[in-house]
C-alpha cells in the first residue's frame, strides 16, 4: 500500500462499489478496497482484514471506533470537501451551500452510514469556513496516519 505499481495487474477497477463486492465475493482470493460503510452493509458477503501498521504492533481490524480515532491505518482516511475562496467569498450561492452542509453535515454523515467527526472538530471547521481562511492542514505532500484533530490544530 502507497508504492507506485506494487499492487497486482490483474483487478477491476470501478466507480461502482456494488461491482467491486461481486467481484470479491466470487473470488476466493479476491480483494477489494472500498469504503467503511458499504463493507458494513455487506459483511455477509466479505471478510474484513486486519492491518499491522507497525512492526511488532497489533492487527487492527476495521470498525466505527478504529477508523475514527484513525488506528486503521494505512486504509482509512478522511473525506474533505475543498472550496474555491474566491467563491465562497463572491457567490451567494457557495457561502449558502457550505453553511448548509456544515449544519447538516453531522446528520447527513449517519445518513449515509460514514463516521461523523466529533462535535468540537465540526465546530473547528465551522470557525474557520467563516473567518474563510483559505488553506489546509495539509502541506502538499500525502500523509498517511494523519488524525482530523492534527490536521484542525494546523489550520488553527
Amino acid at each position: 500500500v502507497g508504492k507506485a505499481k506494487s499492487s497486482r495487474g490483474d483487478f477491476t477497477a470501478s466507480e461502482d462499489d456494488n461491482v467491486l463486492v461481486q467481484g470479491v465475493n466470487s473470488d476466493k482470493g479476491g480483494l477489494g478496497y472500498f469504503g467503511f460503510a458499504y463493507f458494513e452493509e455487506n459483511q455477509d458477503k466479505l471478510k474484513a482484514v486486519p492491518i499491522i501498521a507497525k512492526k511488532g504492533a497489533p492487527a487492527i481490524s476495521p470498525s466505527f471506533e478504529t477508523v475514527k480515532d484513525g488506528s486503521y491505518q494505512p486504509l482509512s482516511r478522511p473525506i474533505f470537501i475543498y472550496v474555491n475562496a474566491t467563491a465562497a467569498a463572491f457567490k451567494p450561492e457557495v457561502k449558502a451551500f457550505i453553511d448548509f452542509y456544515l449544519q447538516n453535515a453531522p446528520t447527513l454523515v449517519k445518513e449515509v452510514k460514514y463516521i461523523p467527526l466529533p462535535a468540537n472538530e465540526y465546530a473547528a471547521v465551522t470557525k474557520h469556513w467563516k473567518a474563510l481562511k483559505p488553506g489546509t492542514g495539509f502541506d502538499g505532500t500525502p500523509e498517511i496516519g494523519v488524525k482530523i484533530e492534527d490536521l484542525l490544530a494546523r489550520i488553527k
